[in-house]
């Protein structure tokens, strides 16, 4: 269903970047709160704070996590880190202590980047893991000073306290060092590039380990190929909504971005009119959103205020796109929503062609570095063309395991004709056009604003509750959000005065509030195979039956 494509073998992730610096180094990089950097200076702030980690004992493989929202010092920080052969594990600055002492563990990070809000995190899980130092930040410290002080005025800049002890830097004393002088040697192939984690089956999260060449081979696909003529080398702009910390956010950054010299207007939240005024203000002609994103947009009330004229190339990703969003926004703005899907795991798979109208129910096709084969779950053969199966992804520059899980990389890889594919999870056709079409997802996996949940994460928390014998998650249809997170628990016989509000209350203080069930029922059983595994398609499906007679009656 794809052919390779060459991917240059000495291409780092920051290789373009460094190339658009020196052909445009004063074009406008990132406007972040109405400031502008400039490719040059960009690269300068980054070559600082590579310095300044190798000063305070960062190395060539260490890992460091980044635990901010979007803002400048994330592109500063990922830049920096990648300079010097360091790893980055951007982790999502919503999650608990609980668990960032899991990841922190895990990856053996020993750099923490955190914001002054989310500080007090940090300094809980510091004595109980492997974490050396903790780098703080705020969002606005890289705003000039008059900019700062009238957000202090109007109380619009939200602060956090930080304990100024050993072990803690300042973002901004960091970028006082001079820039980095000499590159440190990496193999795009051998050396890491980042761990992200994503859902696991058993109720831990998994690290995703990806080399240089994984990210470069997919971002090259979709900055030369995908966009191709259409992106205007140095005179784009892109705006970046979706927080980085995800794979589909982060390689349309540095695909359509940092990568082809033009702008990208970074928003540090998703607030819809600040958004819509920003597409006006700047321009902006190229488009990332979720399909809960595209819905807030069209619902505007203030939507008529707007220009968004200069909007051209819309893409959509992270859930199934419904077909009364498509044709909505086609209808008020003369343009189609392109679709774009891909992995933790595999990076970018599939992409519309901008060339043809989208189809509106399918996926696209599959970039040239990656081949996907639709197969029997069971017997792991290829269906004949137009049948359902479950989807396989492979890449000859994708590393294929995950990081320190063994048991969970033999779940989740299989080996075909001598390579290594990963199994999506996600069940699809291939239409006579080759594009794949989305049917489903496994049972395991719950899409909640564009948000991978792993059903086993939640229930394994739930069944610490002492309390609790039994717990079962899935997600539950909604048009607005994709699904909404839904609990079944199973108390012990003796439990006493234990309700929904009190096991919400336990979920909230260790999953993020995107995990949290959004209700809790109660039951005698859960439904269990003749092995005693829990059958949590059965629910599921009882749930849609549930939701359907509801609707027509």
């Amino acid at each position: 269903m794809s052919q390779n494509s060459e991917t240059p073998e000495n291409e780092l992730t920051f290789t373009r970047f460094d190339q658009m610096s020196e052909r445009y180094p004063d074009n406008t990089a990132v406007i972040y709160l109405g400031e502008r950097f400039s490719f040059s200076r960009l690269r300068n702030l980054s070559e600082r704070f590579s310095s300044a980690l190798i000063d305070l004992g960062v190395k060539k493989g260490d890992r460091v996590m980044i635990y901010i929202p979007n803002c400048i010092q994330w592109i500063i920080a990922f830049l920096g880190i990648q300079k010097i052969g360091a790893v980055i594990v951007p982790v999502s600055p919503i999650y608990t202590s609980h668990e960032l002492d899991y990841m922190i563990n895990d990856s053996g990070a020993e750099t923490i980047i955190c914001q002054d809000t989310n500080f007090c995190y940090a300094k809980e899980v510091f004595a109980d893991t492997a974490l050396k130092r903790i780098i703080v930040t705020n969002l606005v410290d890289l705003l000039p000073f008059w900019k700062r002080h009238f957000g202090v005025l109007f109380d619009k800049i939200p602060h956090g306290k930080v304990d100024r002890g050993e072990g803690v830097y300042s973002f901004n004393a960091l970028l006082d060092q001079p820039p980095l002088k000499a590159s440190i040697e990496m193999n795009p192939a051998k050396d890491l590039s980042y761990i992200l984690y994503t859902g696991g089956t058993t109720g831990f999260p998994k690290g995703v380990p990806g080399n240089h060449i994984g990210m470069v081979s997919y971002v090259n696909d979709v900055t030369d190929d995908v966009a191709g003529n259409h992106l205007k080398e140095g005179e784009d702009v892109y705006i970046a909504v979706n927080p980085l910390f995800h794979i589909m956010a982060l390689g349309l950054f540095m695909s359509l971005g940092l990568n082809k010299g033009n702008t990208t207007a970074l928003m540090p939240i998703p607030q819809i009119d600040a958004i819509l005024e920003t597409i006006q203000r700047c321009r902006v002609r190229w488009f990332l959103g979720v399909p809960a994103l595209y819905r807030m947009v069209l619902e505007n009330d203030r939507l008529e205020q707007y220009d968004l004229s200069s909007l051209r190339y819309c893409y959509c990703g992270g859930d199934v796109l419904p077909l009364e969003v498509f044709n909505r926004w086609k209808e008020r703005f003369g343009i189609p929503i392109y679709q774009v899907y891909g992995s933790t795991e595999a990076g970018h798979v599939t992409y519309s062609r901008i060339n043809e109208d989208p189809k509106p129910t399918t996926l696209g096709l599959p970039l040239k570095s990656r081949q996907c084969l639709v197969v029997d779950p069971e017997t792991l053969k290829p269906v004949p063309a137009g049948e359902i199966g479950e989807l396989l992804v492979t890449s000859p520059y994708t590393i294929k395991e995950y990081w320190n899980k063994p048991e969970e990389t033999k779940r989740s890889y299989v080996e075909l004709d001598g390579k290594i594919f990963y199994r999506m999870s996600d069940y699809v056709r291939q239409d006579p056009d080759g594009e794949l079409v989305y049917i489903e997802r496994s049972a395991d996996i719950i899409k909640h604003k564009a948000y991978r949940i792993s059903a086993s994460e939640v229930e394994a928390v739930l069944q610490d509750h002492p309390t609790v014998i039994g717990a079962c998650v899935v997600g539950v249809p909604d048009e607005k959000v994709g699904e909404r997170v839904k609990a079944i628990v199973v108390m012990k016989e003796d439990a006493r005065g234990v309700g929904g509000a009190e096991l919400l209350q336990w979920c909230r203080d260790r999953l993020a509030p995107y995990k949290v069930p959004g209700y809790i029922e109660f039951r005698d059983m859960l439904p269990k195979s003749k092995v005693g595994k829990l059958l949590r398609r059965e629910i599921r499906d009882e749930e849609r039956r549930r939701i359907s007679k509801e609707g027509g009656s």
